[in-house]
Parts: C-alpha cells; sequence; structure tokens
C-alpha cells in the first residue's frame, strides 16, 4: 500500500510572497487586457459583477465510506443567515455546492467547477484526495479556507489554510491521552492513503508519553462487519492481564459497525477500553449505540459540543436549517464548516470597502489577519512567522486539540482547556 507524501520544497517567505504577489498581478492584468474570465475585474467580486461573494464547500455524500452531509448543508445554513441580516460588508453571499464522492475523479471535478464558477475561496470543506483538488486550486489562485485536515497535502499547499490540526493533530493527540491509561493499544484504521499516515501519527504521541507504539491493523473503510478485525485487535490488546490494553478503531462513518462486531466479541475477552478521534465518533453515535462507548477515550479539536462556546452556531442551525437532520451540532465537520465561514467573514470585513476577489482574501490572510472565533480554536493566524513549523505541516497553525471521555452516555471535558500537540508532531516521523 502507497501512501507516503511527496517531499514539496517552498521559497522563503519573502521571495515566495513577491512571487505570488507579481505573478497574480500579472495574471490579472492579461485577464483584464483580453477580456477573459480567468479573475476578477477590480470592483466586482467572485466573477458575478453584481456585489455577491460567491464561495465554494463540497463534501462527499451517499457513498459507502465517510459522508458530509452535513458540512455543505451547514455551508447554505450560514449563507441564508449572514444574508438575512445584510451580507458581508453589505455584499451577498453565494454558496455553490458539490460532491466528491469520495474519490479522486469527482474531487477534481468539484474543484474544476470551483474554477469555472470564479469563487473567491472553497471554504469548511472534506475530502480525502487533496492531491486531485488542490492542484486546480493553485492553477487558479484559489484559497482553500478551513478544510477538514483528513489529508497531508492541506497542511503543504502554499493556497490551503487550515483551521484546525486536522487528522496529525487529533491522532497525536489521542496517542498522548492514551499513553497513561491503556496497556497495550491496537489501531484499526482504513486501508487508505489517509489512513497510512495514522500510525506513525498515534505512536508519536504514544511515545511522548513513553508508551510503546501501537500494533496497525487496516481495515476496508466500506466493509458491512468487522467480527474479524474485532477478534484479532481484542487479542492483541489482551494479551497482558496485568493491564488493560486499548481498541482504537478509526474507520470514520463506519467506526460504529465496527464497534457493533466489537460488542458481539468482547464478552469472550478480559476487559478492555476503546478510543477514538471526533468524525468517527461524536455525541449522536453514541446516543444510538448505547452503552458500546462508555469510558470511551476521544479526542477533538474544538471544546465539548455543550460548550456556551458553540451557542451562536446552534443559534443559526435553529433560525435556519430547523428540521433538517443533516446538520448535527456535535459532529466535527459541521463545527469545522462554522469556524472556517467565520474566518472567512472575519477576512472578507477586514477589506473594508475594496475589492473582495481570490487574489484580495489571499493577500490580506498570508499578511497576518488575526482571526478570532469565539473561543473555539486559539487566534488563528497564517502569517509565515507565525506558522507552528511541524516537521512535514508547514502550513499548520492551530495545533490545540482536546480530551473527551464518554460517560454517562455523554461525551464530556476529560481535562480543562486545550493541549497543544505542536512538540509531539515537530517529533513525529511523517516526513
Amino acid at each position: 500500500m502507497t501512501g507516503r507524501r511527496h517531499t514539496r520544497t517552498f521559497l522563503p517567505a519573502h521571495l515566495r510572497t513577491a512571487g505570488t504577489r507579481a505573478l497574480s498581478a500579472g495574471a490579472l492584468a492579461a485577464c483584464v487586457s483580453m477580456a477573459a474570465g480567468c479573475g476578477v475585474v477590480p470592483g466586482t467580486t467572485g466573477g458575478s459583477g453584481d456585489g455577491t461573494i460567491t464561495v465554494m464547500t463540497w463534501a462527499p455524500e451517499k457513498t459507502r465510506a465517510t459522508n458530509k452531509p452535513g458540512m455543505p448543508a451547514m455551508a447554505r445554513a450560514y449563507a441564508r443567515w449572514i444574508n438575512a441580516n445584510g451580507g458581508i460588508n453589505g455584499h451577498k453571499l453565494k454558496v455553490l455546492t458539490c460532491n466528491d464522492h469520495n474519490d479522486t475523479v469527482s474531487a477534481a471535478q468539484c474543484a474544476r467547477r470551483a474554477v469555472e464558477a470564479d469563487v473567491v475561496a472553497v471554504v469548511g470543506s472534506y475530502s480525502q484526495h487533496g492531491r486531485s483538488f488542490l492542484s486546480p486550486l493553485e492553477s487558479a489562485g484559489i484559497p482553500y479556507l478551513g478544510g477538514y485536515g483528513v489529508t497531508d497535502d492541506e497542511f503543504t499547499s502554499p493556497l490551503s489554510y487550515p483551521v484546525n490540526g486536522g487528522q496529525p493533530s487529533l491522532m497525536a493527540g489521542l496517542g498522548q491521552q492514551l499513553a497513561k491509561s491503556c496497556g497495550a493499544v491496537t489501531l484499526v484504521r482504513p486501508d487508505t492513503i489517509a489512513g497510512d499516515e495514522m500510525p506513525l501519527l498515534l505512536d508519536s504521541g504514544l511515545s511522548a508519553g513513553g508508551h510503546p507504539g501501537a500494533a496497525d491493523q487496516r481495515a476496508a473503510e466500506d466493509a458491512t462487519e468487522y467480527a474479524g478485525h474485532a477478534d484479532r485487535a481484542l487479542r492483541q490488546v489482551s494479551a497482558d492481564p496485568s493491564r488493560a490494553g486499548c481498541v482504537v478503531p478509526a474507520l470514520g462513518d463506519r467506526t460504529d459497525t465496527f464497534m457493533d462486531s466489537f460488542r458481539r466479541v468482547r464478552e469472550e475477552y478480559p476487559d478492555v477500553r476503546t478510543a477514538s478521534v471526533l468524525g468517527s465518533v461524536d455525541q449522536s453515535v453514541i446516543d444510538a449505540a448505547g452503552r458500546t462507548y462508555e469510558g470511551s477515550y476521544v479526542t477533538g479539536w474544538y471544546p465539548a459540543s455543550n460548550d456556551k462556546r458553540w451557542k451562536p452556531m446552534r443559534d443559526v442551525i435553529r433560525e435556519e436549517a430547523f428540521g433538517d437532520n443533516r446538520i448535527d451540532a456535535a459532529d466535527p465537520g459541521v463545527q469545522t464548516t462554522w469556524v472556517a465561514y467565520t474566518a472567512l467573514r472575519e477576512a472578507v470585513e477586514s477589506l473594508g470597502d475594496g475589492e473582495v476577489s481570490s487574489r484580495t482574501l489571499r493577500r490580506t490572510l498570508d499578511d497576518g489577519l488575526r482571526i478570532e472565533t469565539g473561543g473555539l480554536t486559539p487566534t488563528l493566524n497564517w502569517n509565515f512567522e507565525d506558522m507552528l513549523g511541524a516537521k512535514g505541516f508547514p502550513r499548520l497553525v492551530n495545533s490545540d486539540v482536546t480530551f473527551q471521555q464518554v460517560r454517562g452516555g455523554r461525551l464530556v471535558t476529560a481535562r480543562k482547556g486545550f493541549v497543544n500537540v505542536s512538540k509531539v508532531l515537530e517529533n513525529s516521523d511523517t516526513a
């Protein structure tokens, strides 16, 4: 199975910034002189010419693997709310959506649609196929703001502006959370390119806590049952009866399918613990599974879903998407879309009465704009000098995670505040 990242080389910040601006200016001049549709003429936005800001949000829907329908649904609800309240700086917000179908062809098609629509940004989206969608966006100069962070490409592309630490921070944080609580650890993860990096990241967190690495168990991400995988994992973590081991399923939407198989075979083994990351487990999954997840350790990017800092998002969902069962306020995909659109709004507002385009949006983000998200993340800032410098993830600006646990059927905070895993990532063997 392949999946190791191709190493990219970047110019120093001052040369890259100057080169990018020169290229953008030259491309814009060419487009204006040729009356072509490859850019935004000053005074218009999103290619519309009517003051409308056009963006796109994509995610997989109705597939056999991980689905995130709540993300485009949340984006549309956000647009309805923002437009009902005067828009952004008086600009109407138009959200286009696209289904990436969890495959490389559709992911690239979504990106090309974004280019054809001349969007100013792709915002709050999910795709496992970073190499397919980032190339068209980079060619067109379209920023990718607030992706889910499931691919390492999102932390290397100079046009990507991540709002969380993605899969790297979650897995490293989970390893750190489990190091003091578990005996042997077995990771059950997708046999995909995105899944290939999980063991290295989990082991980096375990190692930081003085714990041996986890056993790596690959599984199909679209399987209908996992009895064999569950039995194998239980045998591995039960080998030492002196200390309870931990099974870590991180299979996205199929985590619940694994846990159903796990529940049926675990009675034959000593007590073990389970753990996962938000995105594979959330409150709605826990509610549907009875006591299956009781005691499970869970690592997330944001505060627990019952935290008061989510009230503005909940209010928007209630006002603009009441009854839309695609939108779950506890889903980290929905939460990421909210944070990403919060960042978009602040970036556009920072432009004042000036032109709103992909070029000006990139410029304000690159020039050190500091974005506040109401305490849902640390202050976000993509200025080159302020990036964390984690090895292999040069665009990572937020490496904070939260430690949570299932208690009494509820996902609650296990450790107050955020835990920063930047040092763990700097020492991880992922480059």
